[in-house]
């Protein structure tokens, strides 16, 4: 027998353009708005009330709440109608009343990765790009040009300024304030935003060995206990510390940083 090909089931109250590209099999709800320049792959289910705009693409297995805003035209006063993308890969979730936005200049996108969990409230702004398995929680706001690594957590009420880097198997507490980059395998917290020590739970949860994790423990000592500037602290531990691949990528963070990197508690 041909195998049945499945249905889309697309709410008589919804909107949806003529023009959008859907999969056969996705789910619209009641009284969504899906326009031109769109396209969604399999097994994705829009809520109610959403608009899905712009030159956007959703990928597979993602579900959209109700009220969420996809693509509308980004919130940057050079914007003035260049043709600029909104991109969403696979498995993500985005609750009610996210707002996502496309690029600023022409040709220029906002990118999101898979797997990733958008709370409540969250805003990803002009140009922004998120990697995967990431948390935004409830209101946990990015401005333009944010970068967020994969498997960081973003806590409810963050504000994140524009440019900055959040790097990977990070954790930024809830209502913190962030103006410079936040080191990969950190916990930060704070209004500005200071770096505590490591994420341990999530680096366990990584399957970090044990001694991955002692490495980049003598590193942050160094880098945030010593008292040592950045550049001397570097020295030291390309000098002193086993160079592991978290200690590399660490190292290497922080020398690319354009804003710098948030400061230690102890300060």
């Amino acid at each position: 027998m041909p195998l049945l090909k499945a249905r889309m089931t697309i709410h008589p109250t919804a909107i949806v353009s003529k023009k959008a590209k859907l999969a056969d099999d996705i789910i619209v709800g009641p009284y969504s708005i899906i326009g031109d320049g769109v396209s969604i792959g399999v097994k994705t289910k829009i809520g109610n009330h959403c608009v899905i705009e712009g030159n956007t693409t959703i990928g597979s297995g993602c579900e959209i709440f109700t009220g969420a805003i996809i693509g509308s035209r980004p919130q940057d006063l050079k914007y003035k109608g260049e043709k600029s993308f909104l991109e969403l890969g696979d498995n993500n979730i985005i609750r009610e009343y996210c707002t996502f936005n496309p690029g600023t200049e022409e040709g220029s996108r906002t990118a999101v990765g898979n797997g990733n969990l958008f709370m409540a409230y969250s805003h990803i702004a002009h140009d922004c790009v998120v990697g995967n398995d990431c948390v935004i929680a409830n209101n946990g706001t990015l401005a333009g040009h944010v970068t967020i690594e994969d498997k960081a957590v973003v806590g409810g009420l963050v504000a994140i300024h524009q440019f900055v880097r959040v790097g990977r198997l990070s954790i930024i507490g809830g209502c913190s304030k962030v103006v410079q980059d936040i080191p990969p395998f950190s916990t930060c917290d704070g209004h500005p935003a200071r770096v505590y020590g490591l994420n341990l739970v999530s680096l366990k949860r990584d399957r970090l060995s044990k001694g991955s994790i002692e490495q980049l423990n003598r590193a942050f000592k160094i880098l945030f206990n010593s008292g040592l500037s950045i550049k001397h602290s570097l020295e030291k531990i390309e000098k002193e510390i086993e160079k592991t691949s978290q200690v590399l990528y660490l190292v290497n963070f922080i020398k690319n940083s354009q804003r710098g990197i948030v400061h230690s508690c102890r300060k």
